[in-house]
């Protein structure tokens, strides 16, 4: 086969190929859609994930199946959509804490974040609450500080991932207090020792939070964000209750496995983006303490660089080894 046959044996293929390529982003999506959740069922990320989920289902006119894969750190649920077909039918829920702290406090993941996943939005974004046990004897941060000063090494609290692990490290070191950690692999279970008694101290996501207050069942001593939450506007923030400057803001965002084509990516940021500014989502959002964003991929990429080196800096300075 001589150079100008083999060239038009290849052009001949690229035209066959590429309309082919091109029918299945146009007639995207024909068939139901994986949606892979991080954690376990039950917790903050999950409610959320279910309630988008069915509105982009909806939306699309599929069937998303929710995957709830919890693990240390959402480690598993990473690889699998970071190792998936990237075809658009395998979506991934984030919180930032696993894009832009875990590469920072695990050794040898089996991804890279930024490498193996595409961006498709930020959902939403939001402060936690500063939670207490009812039997803790402190009205406020500044009378929480002085206690735990008072018993070092006597206040139990929960963590739930390198995210909630970082913040309240960094609450430590800000405030200057020794507490002890138990970890746990879910926020239900953590509530539910919190509730208890078995632990006294929590940063807790608002979509929990909120009813637990509210209820009684615990006391909110502060916000994380720089600004109140609507949803207790008379809790005060840590920053304006004596902690100058800090935050702790969680936030959640969907991505794809990295290649997936940019018209499919574009469709359902598109799609979501309308979701999360739904006058009956907005509501839902802020009535949990959450904050509707709706990024394009470009914003949330530029997001989570910009992240990933802050909490590199508050890893290292708080003397976070990584495992």
């Amino acid at each position: 086969m001589n150079r100008t046959t083999t060239m038009m044996a290849v052009v001949f293929l690229l035209a066959c190929i590429v309309p082919g390529t091109h029918a299945a982003e146009a007639n995207y999506p024909n068939r139901s859609i994986r949606f892979i959740v991080p954690f376990a069922p039950g917790g903050p990320s999950d409610v959320l994930s279910r309630l988008v989920g069915q509105k982009l289902a909806e939306s699309l006119g599929q069937t998303l199946v929710v995957d709830n894969r919890g693990s240390v750190g959402g480690i598993v649920g990473f690889e699998i959509g970071a190792k998936s077909a990237p075809d658009g039918y395998t979506l991934l829920l984030a919180a930032n804490s696993l894009l832009t702290i875990n590469p920072h406090v695990f050794l040898n993941l089996p991804y890279d974040p930024q490498r193996d996943l595409q961006p498709v939005t930020q959902l939403t974004t939001g402060g936690n609450v500063v939670v207490v046990h009812p039997s803790v004897a402190a009205k406020s941060i500044k009378e929480f500080i002085a206690l735990a000063k008072s018993s070092p090494g006597k206040i139990n609290y929960a963590t739930t991932g390198t995210g909630n692990l970082l913040g309240i490290a960094n609450f430590k070191l800000a405030a200057g207090i020794d507490m002890v950690a138990v970890a746990y692999k879910g926020t239900g279970q953590a509530v539910i020792d919190l509730v208890g008694g078995h632990v006294q101290f929590f940063f807790m996501n608002p979509l929990v939070a909120i009813t637990n207050v509210n209820s009684g069942k615990l006391r909110a001593l502060a916000v994380t964000s720089l600004t109140r939450n609507p949803a207790l506007p008379d809790t005060p923030t840590v920053d304006e209750s004596g902690v100058p400057g800090f935050k702790n803001i969680t936030w959640h965002s969907i991505l794809v496995p990295a290649k997936t084509p940019k018209p499919i990516v574009g469709r359902l940021n598109s799609e979501l983006v309308k979701i999360v500014h739904l006058p009956d989502m907005k509501e839902r959002f802020q009535g949990q303490g959450l904050t509707p964003v709706g990024s394009t991929p470009e914003q949330m990429s530029t997001l989570i660089k910009e992240e990933s080196t802050e909490f590199g800096k508050v890893v290292k300075q708080i003397g976070l080894k990584p495992q």
